[in-house]
Parts: C-alpha cells; structure tokens; sequence
C-alpha cells in the first residue's frame, strides 16, 4: 500500500513540476512508471525535438532529465527537494529517434543535510545503458548559510 501510494505523489510531483512555466517543462515527456520510497522510474520515446544535431539525444536534454527524475526520487523519500551541489553524466551510447528510454533513480542516502541519488538510463528494449550517473544535493534549506 505505501508504495503505491509512493508511486502516486511521485506522478504529482513530476507533473507539477513538468507542466509549469520554468526550464523544467523540458522533462513533461518523461511519464513515471514506478516509484516512491527513495526510487523513481519513467519513461520517454526518442522524438525530433530530443536530438542534438548528429541525431541522437541531447546530453543537455538528458542531464536536465537525470536532475529531475532523482529529485522525485529522492523527494519521494520525505526529503525537502533541496539544491543540487554536484551532478554527473556519463554518456555511454546513443538513444535515437523511436527509442523508448527508461530512467531509474535510486536515493542512495538522504541525510539532515546532504543526500545523495544515482541513476541510470537505458533503451527499454535492449537495457543497454545510453547514460548513468547522479548528484549530490544539500537538503538543509531550514539552515542559515554565512
């Protein structure tokens, strides 16, 4: 029952966050599958508008994709969605138009004030992994900082 319920308020907040008016909106493709309890896994097939000028994903698409799909991982273990202090990408392979792209975020550790969320995307039908990597993120928002 808890996660479905995890499940559920990370759709929420994915869409939320993909349908406002911010940079964010880039990632409303991205339409989650499974999650909650520090996890989050989505989906999205390879469209034209996705693609870099070689015709394969953007990598810029894809950090931004990896940033917000491990905040709702990462929120949907109770953390404040805190800032990123670190992100990482590597790019492995391409993902081409028509691929259908899974994107699995894992809440390594969500501390007081720091946590830290892996992830890994790869084309659906294969599992080949196109991209993996992470970041770090200060959670103590409620702290004055000097």
């Amino acid at each position: 029952m808890a996660a479905k319920r995890g499940v559920e308020m990370v759709k929420q907040v994915a869409e939320f966050i993909s349908k406002g008016s911010s940079f964010d909106r880039v990632t409303q493709m991205v339409k989650i599958t499974a999650g909650g309890d520090g996890r989050a896994v989505g989906e999205f097939t390879v469209a034209a508008e996705h693609l870099n000028r070689v015709g394969s994903l953007h990598g810029g698409l894809t950090a931004t994709i990896l940033d917000n799909v491990t905040t709702y991982a990462l929120m949907s273990k109770g953390s404040h969605p805190g800032v990123s202090s670190s992100l990482n990408v590597s790019y492995l392979a391409a993902a081409r138009p028509g691929d259908v792209v899974e994107v699995d975020a894992n809440t390594i550790h969500a501390g007081r004030k720091m946590a830290y969320i892996e992830c890994e995307l790869r084309i659906k039908a294969t599992g080949k992994v196109i991209a993996k990597g992470g970041q770090t993120k200060f959670v103590d928002l409620d702290t004055k900082m000097s």
